[in-house]
């Protein structure tokens, strides 16, 4: 009879495969049965909950492997040494890229958080998720103002509503991805939501 402590599973792997499944379903519909079986090695219950003290917790640490990696994909937002345009449009083109990456669900896990649910006592777990979106509307209205500041956008209202507008394009990519539009089609939009930079040259 086989006896001995179980098999050991690469904790690293894990919470990849974890961070998988939270992007595909979301926290709420994803239960402990499949976290289990896509970790593999016949972690039982209580070597799930000795690893990651729980699913709470081990979503927590998917998040942080999701924003310290696919998430980057905005980082040129922030760049202050790339020119505010080109900054915002690598944004929208490697977001696009990475959301229609084989390896992974498609679509964006930030931006599709909003969508799946979560219980109300539970809510606090989808904090990063909302401080990502912030950050990335944020260097959006940056990148805005850098144009302004640099004298090539018209300093007013219509050109700060811009940051809804390519906000609100890179959060539809999600939908765009799932929904199995075609990258090329994506891509090619890029150019046309640019439009509205351009038009708001001085």
């Amino acid at each position: 009879m086989r006896t001995g402590r179980p098999r050991q599973f690469d904790r690293t792997d894990a919470v990849i495969k974890a961070m998988h499944l939270f992007w595909e379903q979301g926290y709420e519909a994803t239960s402990l049965a499949q976290l289990k079986a896509a970790i593999g090695n016949g972690i039982t219950a209580p070597s799930f909950y000795a690893a990651f003290g729980s699913k709470a917790a081990l979503f927590s640490e998917a998040v942080n492997c999701y924003l310290n990696s696919h998430a980057q994909v905005t980082s040129s937002l922030q760049d202050a040494g790339l020119p505010p345009r080109q900054a915002l449009e690598m944004t929208l083109i490697n977001s696009a890229k990475m959301q229609y990456e084989a390896g992974h669900p498609r679509g964006c896990m930030v931006a599709l958080s909003v969508a799946f649910p979560c219980p109300p006592d539970e809510s606090h777990i989808l904090k990063p998720l909302a401080a990502s979106r912030q950050q990335t509307r944020e260097g959006i209205r940056q990148c805005l103002q850098r144009g302004i500041d640099q004298g090539e956008l018209i300093d007013n209202e219509d050109t700060h509503a811009l940051a809804v507008c390519f906000d609100s394009f890179l959060l539809g990519i999600s939908t765009l991805a799932r929904d199995n539009v075609p990258l090329e089609e994506t891509l090619k939009a890029i150019p046309q939501i640019m439009k509205l930079w351009d038009a708001a040259r001085l």
